[in-house]
């Protein structure tokens, strides 16, 4: 979607679990369970930062993250979700999740979000007929391989190239399942190298041809704070200036840990 005028969205990024890169977005107790309590008070405060949607993920994700079992999945995600339902009844978020099964056990306390999966229905052959099925709004990433292959496949002759092909195929794939309203992510960090990542934000308005809402989610990640050997504490500022390169380009949604700043750029955007 081009102009200025189109719908521009904060993502702020809520996670239960204990390894994220980044450790002041981790809600997750030193006991293994959801600070419930931690987790609320962060989401009130990214609404009142001007969030648009909350990512709730209870599943690491990162480069060689372990793979966590279902059910304990779920069990960090249920708690805050029932106590959302009471506080932030209207909130719109997603769940960031790659297996069905945690779609459906969400489905029966929120009858409507958006599912946020990093595999595009790969990793769990049942989740788009899920989603498809219930009606519900639709993340879909690129990667290759799991946490623990990825970074060993980067091999690519044009990597913009050949992820906009990717999401060709899954186009055809959200159709069959009856999923209309899908977000295009390409996986920033996921079996990319930091040059890769780098190549595929500079042709980001390629994938407009999709003509379909882009996500953008380099929050704080290694391709900034590998690049200039710094931490992801360090990173907002550089961070900031990918989000406004990437609006440049065409972005319509930015996935984020500094919901403040995010609103901000996206303002100066909006009146330069």
């Amino acid at each position: 979607m081009e102009g200025k005028d189109r719908n521009i969205s904060v993502m702020g990024i809520v996670n239960l679990t204990g390894d994220s890169y980044f450790p002041e977005s981790r809600c997750l107790g030193e006991d293994g369970r959801t600070d419930v309590g931690k987790a609320l008070g962060k989401i009130g405060r990214m609404l009142e930062e001007g969030a648009d949607i909350i990512d709730i993920g209870a599943c690491s994700t990162r480069p060689g993250a372990p793979e966590i079992p279902e059910n304990e999945e779920w069990a960090r995600l249920r708690p805050l979700l029932e106590e959302m339902k009471v506080s932030f009844p209207q909130v719109t978020f997603s769940i960031d999740t790659y297996r069905a099964s945690i779609v459906r056990n969400a489905l029966g306390i929120f009858p409507y979000f958006i599912v946020n999966d990093i595999s595009a229905g790969e990793d769990d052959s049942r989740m788009l007929g899920t989603v498809g099925d219930a009606g519900l709004g639709y993340v879909a990433m690129h990667k290759r391989g799991n946490p623990r292959t990825m970074q060993s496949l980067c091999d690519y002759a044009d990597v913009t190239d050949e992820v906009c092909g990717y999401f060709d195929g899954f186009a055809e794939k959200a159709e069959r399942a009856g999923i209309r309203d899908w977000i295009l992510d390409p996986g920033f960090g996921f079996a990319k190298t930091v040059e890769q990542n780098y190549e595929l934000l500079s042709e980001m308005g390629r994938f407009g041809r999709f003509g379909k809402r882009i996500l953008v989610g380099v929050s704080r990640k290694s391709m900034i704070y590998r690049k200039f050997g710094i931490t992801p504490e360090e990173s907002l500022p550089a961070t900031q200036v990918l989000h406004f390169a990437a609006l440049q380009r065409g972005v319509d949604i930015l996935r984020v840990h500094d919901v403040a700043e995010a609103v901000r750029t996206v303002a100066l955007y909006r009146i330069l």
